[in-house]
């Protein structure tokens, strides 16, 4: 499967976005699906996770009440709702996905397929 990020910018702390990662090349409903983050000089960190019926999500302490991940599979799309958004979430943000076959993987936050990365920079 192929994924591609697209939404991301520059907002003003407090402010919002939404990221989109659309994926082809494979059946979306397959996948269980991810996002992640890495900022300048940082390890790359897990953000937030949605299983491939919507039923199960996971999210990061960090981002707990701010963001919300969901996804559209008639459009193979899942999405990255930030809102209250502070400088410490500039990052470039990946999105990933798994194969639902491995449950455990998706529960580790281990991904096996990524997308090339939205910047988003929050300004203060």
């Amino acid at each position: 499967v192929q994924l591609q990020a697209s939404g991301g910018g520059l907002v003003q702390a407090g402010g919002s976005l939404r990221l989109s990662c659309a994926a082809s090349g494979g059946t979306f409903t397959r996948y269980n699906m991810g996002w992640f983050r890495q900022a300048s000089g940082k390890e790359r960190e897990f953000v937030g996770g949605e299983g491939w019926s919507g039923g199960s999500i996971d999210y990061a302490d960090s981002v707990k009440g701010r963001f919300t991940i969901s996804r559209d599979n008639a459009k193979n799309t899942v999405y990255l709702q930030m809102n209250s958004l502070e400088p410490e979430d500039t990052a470039v943000y990946y999105c990933a996905a798994v194969s639902r076959a491995y449950p455990g993987r998706w529960y580790n936050r281990e991904y096996d397929y990524w997308g090339q990365g939205a910047q988003v920079t929050v300004s203060s």
